[in-house]
Order: structure tokens, then sequence, then C-alpha cells
């Protein structure tokens, strides 16, 4: 059993099922990134909800499904972006696309500037609120101001935008986009889901760690990823916050975050506003497996953040190498494939965690220099 940083289980290993015999197979793609969701505090608190009002919330959270969890979780979580409110969904993905599409349908001729690379639940967001759309190039702030200057300023405009992106681990000019909305008379929509718990003094995000918070007009996050659980929310004004409540279809019409749930989340979330120890530990690691890539040769994008993508540009490829980094050295990272990345650029995201040793890492080293030999994979020039 570990016993490190809090964390009371075996993660990062798991057991792979291969015709029904178990074997330990160490995991190094999952998104619990600070491994939360084995924290003592986390688990406890579970436990001790579940025991103490039952497994589900027994509606929607506007008929009998709002508990006291549910409420101080909202009340913890816009105290971690300093916010006057915030509102939890079911999951990240439908506080991206609920909350984007009561907003972008309910102002009145609403022009929404997105990201190229955002999230397929901000695209979905985007498309039932039947709302115009511009998309920027990625990470371009002058293309942005582009199709921002074709727009009168007294029309109601949303930025929407992404501060780490998944699967190339770059982020995006947050303090450049906001001096673009303020100049423009633009609101903001950030969706921080693999930034929160990760960066900023409270774990808040890139904008918590920029100092850009209280420019952001939305900031949306996951309970899923650095946080351990799951769940969705959006921290804002008060006043924008009862709009979505009351506008929102899918969280209206949705039952409620089970309590134990929002117990766990939680406890997540006052850990990791105190703590940085899970954070330090983390970054720690980070930069030990990017050092270790760089001597092996193994070819990675050099990204600013916690995600590694190792590039190995054929699909085929890909799907092999992941197959044999399971099969012949118990080591499982998904394949990412078209459509997630484009062709060409297809990739094995690795995610390591506080709690991956620096044998596991000597281990994936060996592992990814046997395999891209056994494959014939191009190293690093």
């Amino acid at each position: 059993m570990v016993q490190f940083l809090g964390v009371i289980s075996d993660f990062p290993y798991a057991f792979y099922y291969n015709e029904g015999k178990p074997r330990r197979v160490v995991v190094w793609c999952a998104n619990d990134y600070l491994a939360m969701g084995q924290h003592e505090k986390v688990l406890n608190a579970m436990t001790q909800a579940i025991t103490r009002v039952g497994a589900g919330a027994g509606g929607t959270r506007n008929i009998s499904g709002t508990n006291h969890y549910h409420v101080l979780l909202e009340q913890c979580i816009a105290d971690l972006h300093d916010k006057e409110g915030a509102l939890v969904f079911s999951s990240g993905y439908v506080s991206n696309e609920a909350s984007i599409s009561a907003l972008a349908s309910h102002l009145p001729e609403c022009v929404v500037f997105s990201d190229a690379h955002n999230h397929a639940s901000i695209i979905q967001g985007i498309r039932n609120s039947r709302a115009h759309k511009e998309i920027f190039r990625h990470n371009d702030p002058a293309h942005l101001r582009e199709l921002l200057s074709q727009y009168p300023k007294d029309r109601a405009k949303i930025i929407v935008f992404e501060s780490v992106y998944s699967m190339d681990g770059d982020v995006a000019p947050v303090e450049v986009f906001c001096d673009l909305a303020e100049e423009f008379n633009t609101l903001t929509f950030l969706d921080e889901v693999h930034a929160v718990g990760m960066y900023g003094h409270k774990g808040g995000g890139i904008a918590q760690r920029d100092n850009q918070s209280h420019r952001i007009s939305i900031i949306e996050g996951t309970l899923g990823k650095a946080f351990g659980v799951v769940g969705g929310y959006i921290a804002s004004s008060a006043d924008l916050i009862d709009f979505v409540r009351s506008f929102a279809s899918g969280f209206i019409f949705t039952t409620s975050m089970p309590p134990a749930v929002a117990a766990a989340a939680l406890a997540s979330i006052q850990h990791l506003k105190k703590s940085s120890i899970e954070r330090q530990r983390h970054q720690e690691t980070v930069a030990k497996v990017k050092k270790r890539l760089t001597k092996a040769g193994i070819p990675y994008m050099p990204t600013p953040t916690h995600i590694i993508p190792i590039m190995v540009g054929n699909a085929h490829q890909c799907k092999l190498a992941s197959d044999r980094l399971l099969k012949e050295h118990n080591i499982y990272v998904q394949p990412i494939n078209y459509p997630t990345v484009p062709r060409g650029t297809e990739r094995l995201r690795i995610t390591p965690s506080p709690v991956h040793t620096d044998e596991m890492i000597d281990d994936l080293i060996d592992a990814l220099k046997s395999v891209w030999d056994y494959l014939y994979i191009k190293y690093a020039a």
C-alpha cells in the first residue's frame, strides 16, 4: 500500500484484465493529476457523507435535490476563484454546454468568439445557442482583434477560450485576451478544467496564477481532474449565476450531483487551497520526465504545463506503441489519434502525478526506447 501525500490506495497502479486474468500495470495517462481521487481526506469525506445522507440526491437542484453539501461546495468554489457565486453541474461537459448555450441564446444578437482549439463541449454549447459565431486562430490575439473590430462595441459579445489545452498542453494569453475584452466591451468565458487545482496560490488555475481572475466574467472548471472526483462548475457574479441557474436546461432538468460526491469535492478543494505540496511534487515529477525524455531522444512537445504529448505522427504506429507498452511493459498510455488531434500529429499523452516514483519513470523511459526501436519510430533529431 502506498502512503504518500495522503494517498492511501495503490494509484497509479491499476489492474488490466485480459481474458479474465488481472495484471498490475502503471497508469501514465490519468487526469487525476494530483492523485486527489485517492486522498484520505477525500475518501473519508465521501464515506461519511454517504453514511449520513445516502447515495443519491433525490431530485433536481430545484426540486428536493439541493443538499447542504452542494451549498457548501458552491461557496467554496466561489471563494477559490474570488467570485461572488458558483453553480455546480453534473460534469465539466455539461457546465460548458449548458452555460454557454443559455448565455449566448438569451443575449440579444450575441456574437461568440471561439478559439479554434476549443473543447467539443464549448462547440456544442455555441451550436445549441444558435448565436452567430466567429472562430479565431488558436491563441492568436491579432486575429481575435481583427474579428472583434468588425462588430459595434454595444453589441453583445463573448470571448470563449481555454487556459490549458488538453492535447498540446499549451497556455492561452489570458491577460492579452482580457485586454481585448475590455477594449471591445466583451464578456469572457474561460475554461480552466486542466488548470484548476494545478496552478495559482489557491489552485484557482492559470487566471489566478497570472492575477487575471478578477477580469474574467465566467470561469468554468471541473471537479473530475485535479480535484479527483466528478462534476463541473462555473464561478461568476451573483447575477450571472442566478441567470444561468434560471435558464440553463442542462442544470434545471438534470438530477443533482450525489451529496457524497459534493462532499468529496469540497474536501479536495479545501485541502488544495491550503496545501501546495501536491503541486510542488507534481511539477518536480513532470520536470524529471521531460528531462529523461530529452536525454533518451524520445520526441515530445515541449509544453509549459503538466501535459506531455509524446509525438508518434502515425495512427497505426501510435496504436501499436500503446498496445505494446501495455502488453509487454505493463504501462498504460492511451493513443490519441484523429479526430481528437489532426492527422500526422498522433501521440501518446503522458500525465505524470506526484505519486509516480523515480523507478516508474526509469521503467517508462526504458519501455518507450524499447517500443521505439521495435516499431522503428523516429527519435528526436
